[in-house]
């Protein structure tokens, strides 16, 4: 399995996101955004968490206009799979690559610990791993990550099956992190090829550094 981590000027998490796909066995590149183009038969395209551009204007907003995004769109929209972890989330979102927006935690903080995700939908290459219902413990870390989306394409998530994930507490129950729109943690696009979290599952792959729930999470797309 081959997987492109995209780097931005600001990204710092790309190293994290390789050594996690490479210890569940695949071959990782790192693509500049710069570049103009994907590795060939790549099978993955992931954008790390980070603070691409400085976070100016508002966090993805200059990294829309990367020149490699052109080459994730047209990906994209090929059926290419691409996941979007935290700055990688609100980058696709603003792509409209990704339903909704990520807008300032409620609390206007920012947010870093370990926190409870319940499972939604699994009928997809993410999250096949695991159970709808399913209950995982992954650390987050932003301040931004307050998803935001109207009353009509919140219906429409939940007809499409695309809301993933969501906050809870440990025994499930939905729990208030951020202020997102029901307690959303990640979505996906209709078509279930491009996918979303605020978490980071790549900082959730060894029990020596207090949790491996992301590896399931991360196990989805080698199937």
């Amino acid at each position: 399995m081959l997987v492109a981590v995209l780097q931005f000027p600001g990204t710092n998490c790309e190293y994290d996101t390789k050594y996690a796909f490479e210890k569940l066995g695949a071959e990782v590149t790192i693509v500049w955004h710069e570049e103009t183009s994907l590795p060939q038969n790549v099978d993955l395209v992931v954008a790390p968490g980070g603070f691409s551009y400085g976070d100016y204007l508002r966090s993805g907003a200059l990294a829309k206009f990367a020149p490699i995004m052109d080459a994730v769109k047209t990906y994209a929209a090929n059926g290419g799979k691409v996941l979007g972890i935290c700055n990688g989330f609100q980058i696709l979102a603003e792509t409209g690559l990704l339903p909704g927006a990520l807008k300032r935690n409620d609390n206007l903080h920012f947010i870093s610990k370990h926190h409870h995700l319940k499972v939604v939908n699994n009928d997809n290459a993410f999250l096949q791993e695991l159970a709808v219902g399913d209950v995982v413990n992954i650390p987050v870390a932003h301040h931004d990550g307050n998803y935001y989306i109207d009353e009509d394409g919140l219906q429409e998530l939940k007809d499409n099956g695309q809301i993933l994930l969501q906050y809870c507490d440990k025994n499930g129950s939905n729990k208030v992190l951020n202020g997102s729109v029901s307690q959303i943690a990640g979505v996906c696009n209709k078509e279930k090829n491009v996918f979303g979290l605020m978490p980071h599952p790549e900082r959730a792959m060894e029990t020596l550094l207090g949790c491996d729930d992301g590896v399931k999470m991360l196990q989805g797309f080698f199937k």
